[in-house]
């Protein structure tokens, strides 16, 4: 049962992502919109929760909230990933500069790496088309 839900979740989801990947402005709207009503939902709730009093007025006050969000997001791995971000925390375990703090030439080095990088996948891409042309062609004389 459980999984036929599912499933048709997920095929709705696809459909709709489908369908609004064609107006990205439209789907950008409704997606900022859905999201700022979930989190003006999930600040009420706790404002409700908390203005019952007793355990859920202590757990949702704020300051004792905060404590046990921070811990439930570092418990997570959330935390860090998400207020720095994942290219920030790559970069620096690769002991990366950010742009601003590499010099001229860094840039320029990196640079012609990425132009040497290109060509190769230019020059893989032109052999790949020569062996395509080649099967193709053996397989009209053998088959054709």
């Amino acid at each position: 049962m459980f999984r036929s839900i599912f499933n048709f979740f997920d095929k709705f989801e696809d459909h709709i992502r489908g369908r609004l990947s064609r107006s990205p402005i439209f789907y950008t709207i409704i997606g900022g919109v859905a999201i700022v009503l979930f989190w003006r939902g999930v600040w009420h709730t706790a404002d409700l929760l908390q203005a019952k009093g007793g355990v859920l007025g202590f757990l949702f006050y704020e300051p004792i909230n905060l404590l046990i969000v921070v811990g439930i997001l570092l418990a997570t791995g959330l935390f860090v990933s998400y207020f720095i971000g994942d290219t920030i925390l790559i970069s620096g375990l690769r002991k990366e500069k950010k742009l601003h703090e590499k010099t001229t030439k860094e840039i320029k080095e990196e640079e012609a790496t990425l132009n040497d990088i290109k060509k190769v996948v230019k020059e893989l891409k032109h052999e790949v088309d020569e062996i395509k042309d080649v099967v193709e062609e053996d397989h009209k004389v053998h088959h054709g």
